[in-house]
C-alpha cells in the first residue's frame, strides 16, 4: 500500500451530464483577464528560464499580480485609432541576487519581464501597435525570506510546499463543456478570414438537452468597410460555431453572436485592436479561466490564480493542473468512470508529492461500482503525486496551458 493519503469513494449527487442545468464559460485569449494571465505566465517561464540558465536552479519568485487598465479608442469601418493607449503592470516578487562560490549573480528579473510581456504581445495580437496601443510596465519586489526557505534544500528531489492550499481537476468534459473550449480555441486557430479578433468570450447554458451557446466577438474595423459586412461577419462566426458544435453532440445547439448589437443605432461590437481592452474593459490575473481552461459552476474550483506562480513549489499552481492531469489519466486508463473528480490539499513545509490528502471522487457506469476500480484508481493517482515534478518541467517549456 501507498503512504500517501489517498482516498478513493462515490461522489454525492448526479453527474453533471445528467443534472438538469449547465452552465459553462471560457473567457478567450483577447479578454483583459486572459491577457493578464498569458502575460503572467510567459513571464514566469522567462524568469524559470533565466534562473536555469544562470545560477543552475529556479529561484524564489511570483507573477500573478499582473493587471490591465483598459485604453480608449475611436473604431471605425475601415480601420479606426486608439486614442489612449492600454496600460498593462506586471507586478510580483522575484529575486534578483543569488550568492554562488564565485560570487554575486545579478539577475536583471524586471527587463527579462518585460522583454517577455511585450513578445507576448506580439506575438498573439497582430492589430495591436505595441509603440502606440499599449505601455508595459513592470514593478518586482523581493521575494519574503521566509518563503523562499520552503524550496527545500538544495539539491532536494522534492520541493516543500510553499503554501497550505489545494487544487481541483475532473474529467471527462461533458459535451457543452468541450463545445464552449473548442469554439474558442477553433475560432482562433481555423477561423478564415481576418475580420475576427482575439477577444472571444463563449458562454454555455444547457437545459436538458437544449445547448445555448452566447459568443462575443470582438470584429475589428479594419477589415469590415460597413454595416453590411459587419452583419456577414458575426453570421459568418455563428456559422462556424454551429457546425463545429455539431462534431461533438447530437443535442440541439443553438448559437448566438455579439447578443448586445443594436444595429439600427449602430451600436455594435466592433474594435480597432481585437480586444475590448481598448475600451474601458480592465483585467487581472485570476479572475478567468480555470487551470483547465473553463469556468464551471456545476463542478468544484479552486480559487486560485494559476498563471504566474512559481512552477517549482506554488501549490495554486502545481496542484490545479496536476489534479487535472491525473482526472484525465485516471478516465483515461480505467473503464466504468462517467465522471470523477480529485482534490489534491497541501500543508506548507511538506514535500509536494505527499499531499495531506488526495480526495478522488467517482460517478461510475451502470453496474461498476467504486469497489472494483479503487485499486485502480488509487495506482495511478500515487503514480502520478510521485512524478510531480514533471509539472514543473512541462510548465517551464510551455507545454502546459494555466488557463
Amino acid at each position: 500500500m501507498t503512504h500517501r493519503n489517498i482516498r478513493v469513494e462515490p461522489m454525492v449527487g448526479r453527474a453533471v451530464e445528467d443534472q438538469e442545468v449547465e452552465i459553462v464559460e471560457r473567457k478567450g485569449l483577447g479578454h483583459p483577464d486572459s491577457i493578464c494571465d498569458g502575460i503572467a505566465e510567459h513571464v514566469s517561464r522567462a524568469l524559470a528560464r533565466a534562473y536555469l540558465d544562470r545560477v543552475g536552479t529556479v529561484l524564489h519568485f511570483n507573477t500573478d499580480e499582473t493587471q490591465l487598465v483598459a485604453g480608449t479608442a475611436a473604431p471605425a469601418f475601415g480601420g479606426g485609432e486608439v486614442v489612449e493607449p492600454i496600460y498593462i503592470l506586471v507586478v510580483g516578487r522575484a529575486t534578483k541576487t543569488y550568492e554562488t562560490d564565485d560570487g554575486v549573480v545579478r539577475i536583471p528579473t524586471e527587463s527579462i519581464a518585460l522583454e517577455a510581456a511585450r513578445d507576448y504581445l506580439r506575438e498573439r495580437f497582430p492589430e495591436l501597435d505595441l509603440d502606440t496601443d499599449v505601455v508595459v510596465d513592470v514593478k518586482l519586489g523581493e521575494g519574503s525570506g521566509d518563503l523562499q526557505t520552503v524550496f527545500g534544500e538544495e539539491g532536494a528531489e522534492v520541493p516543500m510546499a510553499n503554501d497550505t492550499s489545494f487544487g481541483v481537476g475532473h474529467a471527462p468534459l461533458t459535451e457543452t463543456e468541450t463545445i464552449v473550449r473548442e469554439a474558442e480555441r477553433r475560432l482562433i486557430t481555423e477561423y478564415p478570414g481576418d475580420h475576427l479578433g482575439q477577444d472571444i468570450k463563449v458562454m454555455g447554458k444547457r437545459e436538458g438537452d437544449d445547448i445555448d451557446v452566447t459568443v462575443a466577438a470582438a470584429i475589428v474595423d479594419a477589415y469590415v468597410d460597413g454595416l453590411d459586412e459587419y452583419e456577414e461577419a458575426v453570421a459568418s462566426v455563428r456559422e462556424f460555431v454551429a457546425d463545429l458544435a455539431a462534431d461533438y453532440t447530437d443535442r440541439d445547439v443553438t448559437v448566438y453572436v455579439n447578443t448586445a448589437d443594436d444595429i439600427e443605432e449602430g451600436s455594435i461590437y466592433l474594435t480597432t485592436t481585437g480586444t475590448s481592452a481598448e475600451q474601458g474593459d480592465d483585467g487581472s490575473v485570476g479572475r478567468g479561466n480555470r487551470a483547465n481552461g473553463l469556468i464551471t459552476p456545476n463542478r468544484s474550483m479552486s480559487m486560485e490564480a494559476t498563471s504566474g506562480k512559481n512552477p517549482v513549489n506554488h501549490i495554486g499552481k502545481i496542484y490545479n493542473l496536476l489534479s487535472t492531469e491525473i482526472a484525465e489519466s485516471v478516465v483515461e486508463e480505467v473503464d466504468g468512470i462517467r465522471e470523477l473528480q480529485i482534490r489534491l490539499l497541501s500543508q506548507i513545509g511538506q514535500p509536494i508529492d505527499n499531499p495531506h490528502v488526495a480526495d478522488v471522487s467517482l460517478v461510475t457506469e451502470e453496474g461498476v461500482s467504486v469497489g472494483d476500480i479503487d485499486a485502480e484508481v488509487e495506482a495511478i493517482v500515487d503514480r502520478e503525486l510521485a512524478d510531480v515534478t514533471a509539472i514543473t518541467e512541462a510548465v517551464i517549456e510551455g507545454d502546459l496551458s494555466t488557463f
